[in-house]
């Protein structure tokens, strides 16, 4: 419940069509900008990802990273990349267990998967792992948008058991308080 609320939120404050509903993706390959949005709807271009169909209605993605735009830091004895706010940085989080990277019209958790940060103060020498980011992305209007809830990243640190390709669960989320973060939001926006 608390995720449809955040994904509605999304959409209002985007600017985007408030219905959600199913994700309608072409029939052939196709491409999306991928942006990082503020709570003051200010738009940050992070890459693009590219779809190709694979059959049975999925999808294939890559997820094209706009590296300039990303520091190099060394953080808690590992590195990251991070985008560089006045006050904050978000700090990509690489998923570090199997990812099938597929998705579908009713079924987009690889790509959140894909998509994890984490959050930590301008000047701050470690992170803190209970800063997790986890954008929870439904279809909005011709494209995409997620929603930011909080996790402990600390679930992540132990491989999930027997083969369970998703760990995270609702219960490990909290929606984010939009005008609390620096990038609350995400979009992605169908290209030409």
């Amino acid at each position: 419940m608390a995720r449809k609320i955040a994904a509605s939120l999304c959409g209002l404050v985007v600017a985007m069509a408030p219905a959600v509903h199913a994700f309608e993706p072409p029939a052939n390959a196709f491409s999306m900008t991928l942006e990082l949005v503020e709570a003051n709807g200010a738009a940050l271009l992070v890459g693009s990802v590219d779809f190709e169909p694979v059959g049975d209605g999925e999808f294939s993605y890559h997820v094209n990273w706009d590296e300039a735009k990303f520091s190099d830091q060394f953080l808690s004895m590992r590195p990251f990349k991070c985008l560089d706010g006045a006050e904050k940085q978000w700090c990509r989080v690489p998923y570090p267990y199997e990812n099938k990277r597929r998705i579908s019209s009713e079924d987009l958790t690889d790509l959140e998967y894909d998509l994890l940060f984490i959050w930590k103060k301008r000047g701050d020498y470690g992170i803190d792992m209970w800063n997790g980011v986890y954008y929870d992305i439904e279809a909005s209007g011709d494209g995409l948008a997620g929603a930011m809830n909080e996790m402990d990243m600390d679930i992540l640190s132990a491989p999930p058991e027997g083969g369970d390709l998703r760990p995270i669960g609702e219960y490990d989320l909290e929606v984010a308080d939009p005008d609390g973060h620096w990038l609350p939001l995400l979009k992605f926006t169908p290209l030409p």
